[in-house]
């Protein structure tokens, strides 16, 4: 039987926890773990464009689904093609881009991995010797090339950092650990050249996921750290737990559900290998030691719960952790160029890595 509040508790608290109280099941107080919640069913409704994100953001928010988040390739040869028209979408805006945020963007090889070196035009004395790590988004399987650098032309742009942006092999051709090998052998090659306290590793996505995983590896095989780490919306639960995958699911107007491409993504990569793998799913790793980072997601991101369970699990390892979450939008919307909300974003990210670069 429940005590009633002790007379000093203020009515308002009371009252508060009479609310809660009476709101659960009797037999969920007695013994929580004999009750198991049935799945909510929830009312048809309309969402609407929250009037509190910019102008520029609620554009997005309003737009209809991608066409093709539902078309699963069937083969290699289908997946080749949906990378392919990946890159041929996002070709035709990178001048453009390059020339707003005002960078410079080299191809070269290190390690024998084909990368890109973005410049911006004014680097700051106090950043010549930082360098920063990018790795790009997309699955394992989208945005080859250049198309792949949109996000490290931002952080060189908006943060006058310089960056370099890796261009890893990708699913289907090269399922994991293509991508993981790539990036390690990549970060011991310019951990050996700088140093490693001037430096910073980051991306969004499959980026951000492969960034968690990258640092359990270089921790795994002795390679320095860097200084700072910043997954956006990391992929880092491939088997598909959390939260968000269902309570954002149709939300989210960019992934729209796991049951689309993304979800079948995932097995590409994987390739018959435990999606649980904490080198695939780093979530499942041991996050103690990890760098201090800053990440970032949106309200309606579908990887909102693998983002806050990222963001929980190096706080409950001991690591400074920060997250930013941004009003009603999916998932990687906060790189979306000429919307305030991105700039924002990248001024929060950028002066992280101030703090905690030598």
């Amino acid at each position: 039987m429940l005590r009633p509040p002790e007379s000093g508790v203020a009515p308002s608290r009371r009252l508060f926890l009479g609310s809660v109280l009476g709101a659960l099941p009797t037999a969920a107080l007695a013994d929580p773990a004999a009750s198991v919640s049935a799945p909510r069913r929830l009312p048809a409704r309309l969402l609407p464009v929250p009037a509190t994100a910019s102008p520029a953001l609620r554009a997005a928010i309003g737009a209809p689904f991608p066409p093709g988040w539902d078309s699963i390739p069937r083969d290699a040869a289908g997946w080749r093609a949906l990378q392919a028209q990946s890159a041929a979408t996002v070709a035709p805006h990178l001048p453009a881009l390059r020339q707003h945020l005002k960078v410079q963007v080299e191809a070269t090889r290190i390690a024998g991995v084909p990368a890109f070196v973005i410049t911006p035009e004014d680097l700051p004395a106090a950043n010549r010797d930082r360098l920063l790590v990018h790795l790009h988004g997309g699955g394992y399987v989208l945005y080859p090339g250049e198309a792949g650098a949109g996000e490290g032309m931002m952080m060189a742009g908006y943060g006058r950092f310089r960056v370099v942006s890796i261009d890893y092999r990708m699913a289907p051709d090269f399922p994991f650990p293509a991508a993981l090998d790539d990036s390690t052998a990549v970060w011991r090659a310019l951990a050996a050249r700088h140093d490693p306290r001037r430096m910073a590793i980051f991306g969004a996505s499959a980026g951000g996921g492969l960034t968690l995983a990258l640092i359990l590896r270089a921790r795994a095989e002795g390679l320095p750290l860097p200084a700072a780490i910043a997954p956006g919306t990391p992929w880092c639960d491939l088997a598909g737990a959390g939260d968000s995958l269902r309570a954002n699911e149709f939300v989210d107007n960019v992934l729209v559900s796991a049951d689309g491409w993304v979800g079948a993504a995932a097995r590409l990569y994987a390739n018959g290998r435990d999606l649980r793998d904490p080198l695939i799913s780093p979530i499942y790793g041991d996050f103690a030691g990890f760098p201090p980072a800053i990440l970032t997601s949106g309200t309606r991101d579908l990887l909102l719960s693998d983002t806050v369970r990222a963001h929980r699990r190096l706080r409950q390892a001991g690591v400074e952790a920060v997250l930013q979450v941004f009003e009603g939008q999916s998932h990687a919307q906060y790189l979306l160029p000429g919307v305030p909300e991105t700039q924002e974003a990248f001024a929060e990210i950028a002066l992280f890595f101030q703090r905690h670069l030598a």
